[in-house]
């Protein structure tokens, strides 16, 4: 059995990956931020009574998920958040009408994502942005391998569907 690992070490370990989840969750900055701390807080709080032998990176894949939940529920009783095409990087040289076509292209992937259900989505980013594997996604998310599977397929069949019905 290994020693458990100094918690500042294991921030700095998966903080990267753990805000690019985040943040791909949330798509906003601050937002992801923070998450990211708030993440972290609950983690260090609930550090003592964690078991050596657990697998730190699901483990704070997990409280980053629930943590993504909870932000993502409060963000929509609120406000609906809507891409806002930035006046300077238009500006800056690029063909107008070529950036309006990508920013809404983006914004239409972005809307896709974010309707699907919080699971699927959760799979998905895990999986192919962050590259856990489907055993880990299933620790983070408290699901089988097989279900993990299941909503990484439905995910990206329903990607296809609403992309090609917009496209």
């Amino acid at each position: 059995m290994l020693p458990k690992p100094d918690f500042t070490q294991l921030v700095e370990v998966h903080s990267r990956e753990i805000y690019a989840f985040l943040w791909r969750m949330l798509q906003d900055t601050k937002d992801a931020e923070d998450c990211l701390q708030d993440t972290y807080l609950r983690a260090f709080k609930a550090y003592g009574r964690l078991n050596p032998d657990s697998n730190y990176r699901a483990w704070l894949y997990k409280i980053a998920a629930n943590v993504a939940r909870t932000a993502l529920k409060k963000r929509s009783r609120f406000q609906n958040r809507n891409l806002e095409l930035d006046p300077e990087k238009v500006a800056g040289g690029a063909n107008l009408e070529s950036t309006l076509d990508n920013q809404i292209s983006l914004q239409i992937v972005k809307q896709a994502v974010e309707a699907l259900p919080f699971k699927q989505q959760s799979c998905l980013l895990l999986r192919k942005y962050q590259g856990l594997s489907y055993a880990e996604i299933g620790s983070v998310l408290d699901c089988s391998e097989e279900s993990v599977r299941a909503n990484v397929y439905q995910a990206v069949k329903k990607l296809r569907n609403i992309l090609v019905i917009q496209g």
